[in-house]
This record gives C-alpha cells, structure tokens and sequence, in this order.
C-alpha cells in the first residue's frame, strides 16, 4: 500500500501535492475557501512533551483528508476546527493529551500538549510551495498567537534560506499573488526582527513556534523551515527494485527508476516509482536534477554497469552511493576504476555505501529493501541507523521557544 491508497499516511510530498491542489484551485476559480466547498489544513506548530508527530506535520482536510498530526486521535476535533477556520479565518488550538487536563476528555496518554494551527488552504502558500518544489529551501512564518496589534493569527510571510523575504506581491509564471489577497502579510516589526531565525530554520528545515516581542506587541510566529523532499535514484531493474522503490516512496522519498537502455524501463515496471528512465550506465548522472538531495543505489547487478553508473554519480554532488553486493565485489570494482585511471578520493569513499543497507539481519527481498531504505534515510535526516533504546535524550529535538 503506498501513500496514494494511504491518506493517513501519506507523505510530505502528498502533502503538499494536495495542498498546492486546493490553492491553484482557488487561483483557477477566483474563489475563497468556504465551509461547504473549501479545504482547510492543519498544522502542528508546537509540542510540549512527547507526540506522535513534530511541528510542520500537516494534515489536508478536503474531500478527503490527506496527511496525520497525531496517531489519529484528534481526527473529529480537527475537522470540526477545519469548519471553523473556513467559515471565519485562521485559528490555534491547544491539545493537552497528557490525561491532566480533562477539557478534551481523552487521557490518552500521549505526554504531550499540541497546538494545531488550522487555515484555509489558500493562495498564500503557493509561494513557498513553488519554490520548495525548484528545490530551495524557505521558511513560511505564520502568526499563531500574541497580542501584536497588526499580527493576527494567520499573517504570514516567506523568507528563504539567503535572508531575502517576501510580504507582499509575490511572482508566478502565470499571475501575480500576494499574500494580502488571502492572509495579511506580517508586520516589517516582527519580520525584522525573526529573520535571522527564519533563515536558519530554511537552511535546516526546523519548524517550530518563536516568541517574538517588539515596541509594538508580542506575537508567536510559527516558522515552518521547508525543505525540497529527498530523491532516491534506483539504478536496476530487476524484480529486487521494486519493493526499494514501494518502501522508498512510503518512507517519502521521490522515486526515479534508471534501467540500463536494453531493459525493461516501462513505467509499470516500477509502479511505485515517480518516474522511470533508460539510460546508459554513463549517462546515468543525467537523471540527477538536484545532487544535494539525491540518494542514489545501484543494484543493477552487472559489474561493468554498476561501475560505470558509480564513476558518473561520482562525478556529481549526491551525497551518498549505496552499492548492492559484497565487500569483495567493491574491491574488484575499486581495481577496475584505477586501471582505467579512476581513484577513488577520501570524500568519494565516504559517500559510498558498500554492502548497502543497515544490519536488520534479514534475507528476503522485502528484507533487504526494508535494511536499504532504511539507511538512506537514516543517512538523509543525518542518523546512524542505530537502536533507539540505546540513545540517550528525547528522540526528537525539543520544541523551543525565545524571546528576541
């Protein structure tokens, strides 16, 4: 099952695929989101104690609901809230699921306090949707609370990852937006003085709620640090590729397929694959159009091809390599890439991973797909792959809210 036949569980690139649905269809129709046609999106944007999601996770509720903020238990109230947002704007709510508080009645159990920000899903996300989707990284700032006289909840404002911001009228290929049309733009006060951070957050993609106080008032302002989804490049195309490319779409990677020209390389081959390419084992790289964000895993199970598919990734600026087969496999393909005047550099060694996969012990082909996804990601969110009993602190890092 992947995230198309999943709505629960569908990743952030579903997400944000529905979410970019519901505001072009605004543009398209010239219409503002209302209770009985409109889609509404909820945002987790702070966590006190432990939940089953982290701000930024989102939920579309339209039609159908896409995405999850919780383990499913605040699914009722939340729709309910997506009514209200439609019908009269932009709100917060607080969720207190540690059984303390018995407004909700839930005791639940969960550890955590939740504040869900709920809104229209309208035009002012396109924006950072368009520039997220051209690969860069940005911030979307989003009032949630306070007593600032020009911030009401829902004023928003985009900076990128280079500092630079935007208020007002914002570029399309196809028209002009601007964020005023749809939720007001956030006050030059508070954007001055959380535009540092907002950068930052780009860069890293962090989200979380910021306390920021100025001459005029104070206002939490959600910074939503966006960054482009990750890439996995399958060179093969064996039977063995297809649960790499289910599970890697699950686990929210966009998926392409490269089969060396000669092999099957029709789309429904790997039906879980975004896209699937024929190329020669040369010319593989072409396939790259992000490096920074591309994984890639040859498992063609040819040693002329994987070497070759190997030599032109090398060539590029994806972060990691995972080579399907033995240690002594590697050594013989090292061997070959000297003798034809190729040696591996210090950084090409670390971006190559050989046995691809983390140790899970398993020997299926679910299994083996299951160990080499699962270290892709692991290496893409910067992890070792390691037990989380073994690890100390909280599994994810803590929400954080200052005063500047």
């Amino acid at each position: 099952m992947n995230d198309e036949t999943d709505a629960w569980a569908a990743s952030a690139l579903s997400v944000r695929e529905a979410l970019r649905d519901a505001a072009d269809s605004e543009v398209e129709t010239g219409t503002t989101p209302d209770s009985e046609t409109g889609t509404a999106v909820a945002t987790v944007v702070a966590v006190e104690g432990s939940a089953y999601r982290r701000p930024g996770a989102k939920r579309v509720l339209g039609d159908e609901a896409v995405g999850a903020i919780t383990a499913g238990c605040l699914e009722g109230p939340v729709a309910d809230l997506a009514e209200r947002a439609l019908a009269e704007g932009a709100l917060c709510e607080t969720f207190d699921l540690t059984g303390e508080d018995e407004s909700w009645g839930f005791g639940l159990g969960c550890n955590g306090v939740i504040d869900v920000l709920v809104e229209p899903a309208d035009r002012s996300f396109l924006p950072a949707l368009e520039r997220v989707a051209a690969g860069e990284r940005v911030s979307l700032l989003t009032v949630v609370g306070g007593d600032h006289p020009d911030a009401p909840v829902g004023a928003r404002a985009l900076v990128g990852a280079d500092g630079d911001a935007a208020d007002g009228d914002v570029a399309r290929s196809d028209s002009r937006l601007a964020f005023r049309d749809s939720q007001p733009a956030l006050p030059d006060d508070l954007l001055a003085a959380v535009r540092e951070r907002a950068r930052e957050f780009a860069v890293a993609g962090r989200s979380d709620t910021l306390r920021v106080e100025t001459d005029r008032g104070t206002a939490s302002v959600f910074v939503d640090g966006l960054e482009p989804v990750p890439e996995l490049l399958v060179f093969g195309h064996g039977a063995d590729v297809r649960p790499v490319a289910r599970l890697a779409r699950d686990a929210g990677f966009r998926v392409t397929v490269a089969a060396a020209r000669g092999a099957r390389a029709e789309a429904e081959q790997f039906s879980a694959a975004h896209e699937v390419v024929a190329t020669r084992p040369p010319d593989v790289a072409e396939a790259v159009s992000r490096p920074a964000d591309t994984y890639a895993v040859l498992m063609s199970h040819n040693f002329v091809d994987d070497r070759l598919a190997l030599e032109a990734l090398l060539a590029t600026e994806v972060p990691y390599v995972g080579l399907m087969g033995p240690r002594k496999r590697f050594d013989q393909m090292r061997e070959a890439l000297a003798d034809a005047g190729v040696e591996l550099s210090v950084g090409d060694r670390e971006r190559i991973s050989t046995p691809v996969g983390l140790d899970v012990g398993g020997g299926e082909p679910a299994q083996i797909a299951l160990s080499v996804v699962g270290e892709v990601l692991a290496v893409s969110n910067g992890r070792e792959g390691g037990r989380l009993t073994d690890s100390e602190g909280p599994i994810h890092p803590r929400s954080e809210v200052e005063s500047d």
